[in-house]
């Protein structure tokens, strides 16, 4: 059964369509068939706001939640905007993920309130790839906002929620207007033969998405192209079903 929401979304659609301001919005693809066949456009909408949370060990620290956002912004073509308060994002593992850091610019701010303003500003500026944000609190007018930006630019909105406290690890849980969310939890890798590292596995869960339901894929980390992958293990079924 659709939600309110998704309802009230259906219906602006027919309504654009009637006035001739319909736009079908342009999505990337992950390249991963079983999870772009899940997702309304088959792909991460660009004109959007995503959320990207990381879960599991240390996940205050949200490295598998940033290495997850920088693989999308380095499949994209432009510059990247990237708004923080604390300088510990590491350029070679931006790198890793496909990120050459020469494409990010940084935007920092003393305050966590400070972001979402820079975020949406970032939207309005013409030529970005996508617009990166690390923040605590986002509420629904604000991400509203967001959204709305991201439409009318056709630049995904990418906001990794960050936390430091329990209570404000508690405010991932309130809803918002965000297109979809994403948890990202490192699971443990395929052992190496010859006793080297292995590329690094996630679980990918979409804890929302508006017109899908609910789901978790086992992928690879992202390469050095920012390109997620099948476990060799897997690469050969028909899908991954509720793989938990």
């Amino acid at each position: 059964m659709a939600t309110g929401r998704e309802v009230i979304d259906d219906l602006r659609r027919q309504i654009e369509k009637l006035d001739g301001t319909y736009r079908p919005r342009k999505a990337l693809p992950f390249g991963i068939p079983s999870l772009d066949r899940h997702l309304p456009s088959k792909g991460l909408t660009l004109g959007s706001l995503h959320e990207v949370i990381e879960n599991g060990p240390a996940s205050e620290l949200a490295g598998a939640a940033t290495l997850f956002t920088a693989g999308i912004a380095a499949r994209l073509k432009g510059p990247v905007l990237w708004c923080l308060t604390r300088r510990d994002l590491f350029a070679p593992g931006l790198m890793m993920a496909g990120l050459n850091p020469d494409r990010v610019i940084y935007a920092e701010t003393c305050r966590d309130a400070d972001v979402l303003p820079l975020i949406e500003e970032g939207l309005h500026q013409k030529g970005l790839g996508a617009v990166i944000g690390e923040v605590s609190r986002l509420g629904l007018t604000v991400s509203r906002r967001l959204q709305v930006a991201a439409e009318a630019s056709g630049v995904p909105a990418l906001v990794i929620r960050r936390w430091w406290t329990v209570a404000q690890k508690d405010l991932t849980k309130l809803p918002t207007a965000a297109s979809t969310r994403w948890r990202v939890s490192p699971v443990p890798s395929e052992i190496a033969p010859a006793g080297g590292l292995k590329r690094g596995r996630w679980q990918i869960e979409l804890v929302r998405c508006r017109g899908a339901e609910p789901r978790s894929w086992i992928l690879e980390a992202c390469d050095a192209q920012g390109r997620l992958a099948l476990p060799s293990h897997l690469a050969d079924r028909q899908d991954q079903t509720q793989v938990r």
